[in-house]
């Protein structure tokens, strides 16, 4: 995991600044502080810094060249898959210099151009230069798990890991983007390759973009889920399939050359990865986990350590307070570069510092619920389509329908969703599906009365809710489960993997992600809703898989968390509340003219449990305060 940044100017006349690219880099440098390195050919630059982890000699040194010294490649991210790739490699007559999986990718590039991010299982985003063609290629994962960002303009072409990278010196300007703030107010992430930052773009998840020195920038997909359901095989099969690739890819995701741990929440997901981690190893492993002191609807720890005790594992707890929350947000902020989801990143910082201290590595569960079917409000959604279809007659294509009858058995899941029910349920029914699962994402109700209405509109007339639609409506899936989830695997997936690799790199933690391998993903696209989320039951082919893996008290948990935060009682009172205050109330708040400092006060002792909006409002003005207000810098 690492750090990397590169500048081209088409004018070939145009020296790139070995100082700007090292100030660049340097932005950066808590992603890598192991490393640091450069490379400078005219009008082209490349910098890095480097997270050691595989092949942590001096051999993996970034930038790094092919034998010819042709290609040039700096990549942030591990390939699992590169022993195998080696070998291949080796085979085929090439001379590789270090144990390096960066070495493969150059090499493979070097064989295949493009097309080798087909062969690459990992997390990864990389550039390679090419001096005799004047080409940029870079690439990025197929999920998004590593970050890329780029702007293009005055004949310039910058590029970073991190957005803060590109606003070095004279480089680009920190300002606001209409259009991604429209968004963020609507869904608290930006749609698409949309940024805060105006000009700022992220490279798609599964895409890779080649910049000619015409100045020609092509974008190219070469990855995305294909949702075409299987109907050629049975139950069984699907858990055989998902069992054998849930161990490949935790036993891939091992390699490392240093130590390795769990994130440990006591859900299903955390916990089936570190039960195959620490199976897998045959030793105890270190376990990390956290909580909050404020009462057992916060606290997850007594079911992390139900699992420890399972594995022996070596468990380590944080519980972080009020005081916490005031003294690390604005760091957060700017370690974030633009704020995205929940308020989750809070105590997910205070885990991950705390498993810093004990392994360079950690896997968790993220990805688990968008692929499974874990969310509650898929059930909500989905309760609605089976009475639709009870009534209207419409449930006869089995490849495509949960019934009504085999959801009733299920209901219990809705247990303690009572108010986002008489929500869902208050305005319209049977309305088209894209409209009504709106209603379970809009993060807007929360904010709409806090902040001028005009700002729900980019520019241009652009509408966030026609840019959701499209995106719902896409794909082509018939299955509405199938369409939820696709829809959170291209949006909110992507902005919890930001807070996963952000909040990781603040501490130069790797975070790997082995439920989000492509070939899982692909495998769930595939098989029937009627398995995937039979009687609408969450996660239910996941579950039937591990029942065996994880112990029953885990297995068959109903009160599904996620990493609450208390902030519903620290807005009532003590320094959030005062800290919130001062924050959105104050005159730097007041000059940006967009809060209705009336209803805030109000919202502070009214705002409904787990609500987001003063969460929202709070990240969003932080960051204005970090990023708008002058020079970036680190807190």
């Amino acid at each position: 995991m690492c750090g990397i940044c590169g500048i081209y100017h088409l004018e070939r006349a145009q020296t790139v600044s070995e100082a700007k690219l090292k100030a660049m880099a340097r932005t950066m440098r808590h992603r890598g502080p192991d490393d640091e390195g450069c490379y400078v050919d005219g009008n082209a630059g490349l910098g890095h810094q480097r997270l050691s982890i595989i092949d942590v000699s001096p051999c993996g040194r970034q930038p790094m060249t092919n034998e010819d010294g042709r290609l040039w490649i700096i990549h942030n991210g591990e390939i699992y898959n590169y022993p195998e790739l080696r070998q291949q490699l080796l085979g085929r007559g090439h001379h590789l210099r270090s144990h390096s999986d960066t070495e493969v990718i150059l090499h493979l590039y070097e064989e295949e151009g493009p097309a080798c991010v087909h062969r690459l299982n990992g997390m990864f985003a990389f550039a390679i230069w090419d001096h005799r063609e004047r080409t940029l290629f870079a690439a990025r994962d197929r999920f998004g798990i590593k970050p890329l960002y780029y702007s293009f303009q005055e004949n310039t072409f910058v590029f970073a890991s991190e957005i803060k990278g590109l606003f070095q010196e004279d480089l680009l300007r920190p300002d606001l983007n209409p259009d991604g703030l429209a968004d963020y107010l609507t869904f608290q992430f930006c749609l698409e390759e949309k940024t805060l930052f105006w000009n700022v773009h992220k490279l798609l998840p599964g895409h890779y973009l080649l910049l000619r020195p015409d100045g020609t920038l092509s974008i190219q997909k070469y990855w995305d889920l294909d949702f075409t359901i299987d109907t050629d095989h049975d139950e069984e099969y699907f858990e055989h399939c998902l069992l054998r690739l849930l161990e490949d890819a935790v036993r891939i995701q091992l390699r490392a050359d240093v130590p390795v741990g769990a994130h440990l929440s006591g859900g299903l997901d955390s916990s089936t990865v570190a039960c195959l981690l620490s199976s897998l190893l045959g030793s105890p492993i270190h376990t990390f986990s956290g909580g909050f002191m404020e009462g057992p609807e916060y606290d997850e720890t007594p079911y992390a350590r139900i699992v420890a005790r399972q594995i022996a594992a070596k468990h380590h707890e944080v519980f972080p307070t009020a005081d916490d929350f005031v003294e690390v947000m604005p760091r957060l902020i700017y370690y974030m570069d633009e704020p995205a989801a929940g308020p989750g990143l809070f105590p997910q910082y205070f885990v991950s510092e705390l498993a810093s201290r004990y392994v360079k590595v950690v896997l968790g569960g993220q990805g688990g619920d968008e692929l499974f079917g874990g969310y509650t409000r898929y059930l909500i959604a989905y309760l609605e389509e089976c009475i639709r279809g009870g009534i209207e007659g419409t449930q006869e294509d089995g490849k495509y329908v949960v019934t009504f009858e085999s959801v009733l058995p299920n209901l219990a899941q809705l247990q303690g969703y009572q108010p986002l029910l008489r929500y869902f349920w208050q305005e319209g029914l049977f309305d088209p599906p894209d409209q009504r699962y709106f209603r379970l994402i809009d993060r807007s109700n929360g904010v709409r009365d806090l902040v001028s209405p005009d700002i729900f509109t980019g520019q241009n007339g652009y509408s966030p809710v026609e840019a959701y639609r499209d995106l719902f409506n896409g794909g082509g899936c018939r299955s509405l489960i199938n369409r939820m989830t696709r829809f959170d695997l291209k949006t909110l997936l992507p902005a919890l993997l930001h807070v996963e690799d952000r909040i990781s790199m603040a501490v130069s933690l790797e975070s790997r992600v082995p439920l989000l391998d492509h070939r899982i993903g692909e495998l769930m696209a595939s098989i029937p809703p009627t398995i995937k989320y039979k009687g609408g039951r969450s996660k239910h082919l996941f579950r039937q898989v591990t029942q065996h893996i994880i112990s029953s008290e885990i297995s068959q948990r109903q009160d599904k968390m996620g990493f609450p935060v208390p902030l519903n009682k620290w807005y009532r009172r003590g320094p959030v509340r005062d800290f919130v205050r001062e924050t959105l109330l104050g005159d730097r708040a007041r000059r940006h003219g967009f809060i209705q400092t009336e209803q805030v006060e109000a919202l502070l002792d009214s705002e409904r449990p787990y609500g987001r909006g003063i969460w929202g409002l709070l990240c969003l003005e932080l960051w204005m305060q970090t990023f708008l207000d002058g020079s970036v810098g680190p807190c």
